[in-house]
Parts: structure tokens; sequence; C-alpha cells
């Protein structure tokens, strides 16, 4: 499976994940990130035994976009305190059923994981197992029945955007486990990560890694105009918080 690389370095491999592939293995044993890329780096630069990647953060199943791996323990160890130390910032676009009651604004909320389900639950106050979860959005376009948003985290709870803006009332197409009508020829989640940004491992000089989503499904309901546009906001806000 060809993955887009946008950019590698002895230290840093940045690319753009496919939507249906998992971030790393699990017991599906389906195709996972970490495997192709490793099995990648392995043929492309003729490696003797097993290929050291490091995972830094998580992208679900059914999301693309830009992902950031590190090709050194000591790369990993760095770009994790980046994550830890608010120097990590993740940045979204999504197409979300209606239209918010606000065009822009910040939502605090508190997000309990029920594992053996794979799914959460969002509460308006704090809750018991319940973790603080916060992003803001900004509304980029909207039609009578949809909406594309772009999205700025602030924690990296479990299917934060898409448990959060299921509750404000405007699930992300496709994503039937958050509530959202089954919406025909739509298969994937409308959520794409557009832009990573953090400090090189090495250099610190600040990185910053974008993607659009591809004009098709979802995507082909908006202008490349309207996406590009979607991709920049919310990018001055402040970097991703590290999870307690």
């Amino acid at each position: 499976m060809a993955i887009p690389i946008l950019y590698e370095d002895n230290h840093v491999l940045a690319v753009v994940k496919p939507p249906g592939i998992l971030s790393q293995e699990d017991e599906t044993g389906d195709p996972d990130m970490l495997t192709l890329l490793k099995r990648d780096l392995k043929e492309r630069y003729n490696k003797s035994g097993n290929v050291y990647l490091g995972l830094i953060h998580r992208l679900d199943r059914t999301v693309g976009g830009v992902m950031v791996f590190a090709k050194t323990s000591k790369a990993a160890s760095r770009l994790s305190e980046a994550v830890r130390s608010r120097q990590f910032g993740k940045s979204y676009v999504c197409v979300v059923q209606g239209v918010p009651a606000r065009p822009r604004a910040r939502l605090t909320h508190y997000i309990r994981k029920d594992s053996r389900l794979n799914q959460v639950t969002v509460f308006d106050k704090p809750a018991v197992e319940a973790k603080e979860a916060i992003l803001e959005y900004e509304v980029a376009a909207a039609s009578d029945r949809y909406s594309l948003v772009a999205i700025r985290l602030h924690t990296g709870r479990p299917h934060q955007i898409r448990a959060q803006m299921a509750h404000v009332g405007c699930p992300l197409v496709g994503d039937l486990k958050y509530g959202a009508s089954k919406t025909n020829g739509i298969s994937d989640i409308a959520l794409w990560s557009t832009s990573v940004s953090a400090p090189h491992p090495v250099s610190k000089e600040m990185m910053s890694f974008r993607s659009i989503p591809a004009g098709s499904d979802v995507w082909s309901w908006w202008t490349a105009d309207q996406l590009e546009a979607a991709s920049f906001m919310l990018t001055g806000m402040p970097l991703e918080r590290a999870d307690p």
C-alpha cells in the first residue's frame, strides 16, 4: 500500500495516513501504519533485522491525514515530551450534520471511555473516571444540512472530536457510532488530520506538516478553496495540552 510521505530525515517521518488503516496493530490483524511503514523503511534502505519506528500519536481507523513518527528512540522521547509540554499541535477538519449553534466556540466536557465497547460517554460536568476534554472549533462553510468545521485540540481524549461534536448536536457525517444518520455513498467518518506541528527533536526548529483531504466522497461537497481555508483556521490557537 502506497503511503504518501510528506517529510523524512534521519529522525522524523511524516506521512499521510489513508482512512481505513489502523495506527498500530490490534487483535484484528488488519493492516496498520506502524507495520506498513517499518516494512517500507526496511525495503527502501535495505535494512537487516528489525526497523525502529516510534508511534507518537494516533488517528482513529476511519480518519485520514497527517501522522508523525520517530525514526530513533531519542527522537521518540523528545517528540513525546513535546506532546506533554504542549508543543505538539494538531488541527483537523470535519464535516458535521447540521450547523453548530455558534460559528466559533470552545467546548469543555468530560469523557469516560468504555474499552469493552470502544466508545466514550460525554458529560457536561465532572464525573467518575471521566477526563476533561477541550477543543475549539470554527465553522468554515455551511449548507442547509451540513457544515465544514475546523478543529483545534487542547486535549487528546479517545474519540474526542467525534463525541464532543455529537454532544452539541452535530455528529460527524458517517459516524454512526455517535448518532449520525446514514449517508448514502459515505463509508468513512468525515474527519481529517490537516496539520501537525512540533519542534524537531534534534534541531529544535519548528516543523509543520499539512494535508488537505482529496475532493472525493464527503470532501467533494466543498470547493478546494473552502477546504484550504478550513485547514488554516485556528492554527494560531494554543497547542495541544498534555494529558494529566
